[in-house]
């Protein structure tokens, strides 16, 4: 165990306070603030020390298998307990959280064959995309709804998500910008509108950040198979 370690861990143990934050009333009782001003606060000091772990065990040389192991745990654990809870909250599609969800697991699949075969899949840009718009529509969703409740009504309705611009909430932010009269609310729209599109992004690069390593993996896998057929070919005399 390390300090690279230990803040890995604690991110892990962020996760369930996340939860309890979001669906019960403990803040309000105890700390007297939102419960979703609790989680953005505990989801932001969980997103630091995911940088602040990498950054450690590097600089110290610190690096061990352990922290391998816990790292992508950690960010799967954090990351999927938030989104879990934004569809009990009605604020995300639950159709967007499976395909994120799905890729999560299909990718840790393909890890351990991959690893099975000698084949070591780093992470890849369009991954990388896709982990930090998580964060920011995970962010932004719930500022958005910190006073308690969504601010658009009715997301979840028929196409809103192709026609978004025909929800009452949002014609009336739009129409109160170009008059430069925007209201607490109208922020409150912004946010989730940023939110929902950072949440669509996450599940075009869940799917492209698949194929990516799906690519990366019958590509190395291929090039191993090459290579073990020309070792036991026998010399030409």
């Amino acid at each position: 165990m390390n300090l690279p370690n230990y803040l890995t861990l604690a991110r892990i143990l962020v996760v369930p306070l996340l939860v309890v934050a979001l669906l019960t009333p403990v803040a309000d009782k105890w700390f007297g603030i939102s419960g979703y001003v609790l989680a953005i606060i505990l989801f932001l000091i969980a997103s630091l020390t995911d940088i602040l772990d990498g950054h450690l065990a590097r600089s110290r040389n610190q690096v061990s298998t352990l922290g391998k192991f816990l790292d992508p745990i950690a960010d799967k654990l954090l990351v999927s307990a938030a989104l879990i809870v934004l569809v009990e909250k009605q604020l995300a599609p639950s159709w967007a959280v499976v395909i994120i969800l799905g890729r999560e697991f299909i990718v840790t699949g393909l890890r351990s064959v991959a690893a099975s075969e000698g084949i070591v899949i780093q992470a890849q840009t369009s991954g990388k995309i896709k982990m930090w718009a998580q964060c920011v529509a995970i962010v932004a969703l719930l500022v958005a709804a910190a006073a308690g409740n969504p601010p658009v009504s009715n997301f979840g309705e028929e196409l809103p998500a192709l026609r978004f611009w025909e929800v009452a909430e949002v014609r009336q932010a739009f129409s109160n910008l170009t008059s430069l009269s925007l209201t607490l609310n109208d922020w409150k729209v912004f946010g989730y509108l940023v939110g929902r599109g950072a949440l669509w992004m996450s599940v075009a690069m869940a799917v492209w950040s698949m194929y990516d390593y799906l690519k990366f993996f019958f590509r190395a896998k291929g090039e191993n198979t090459k290579a073990a057929a020309a070792a036991v070919q026998p010399e030409k005399s």
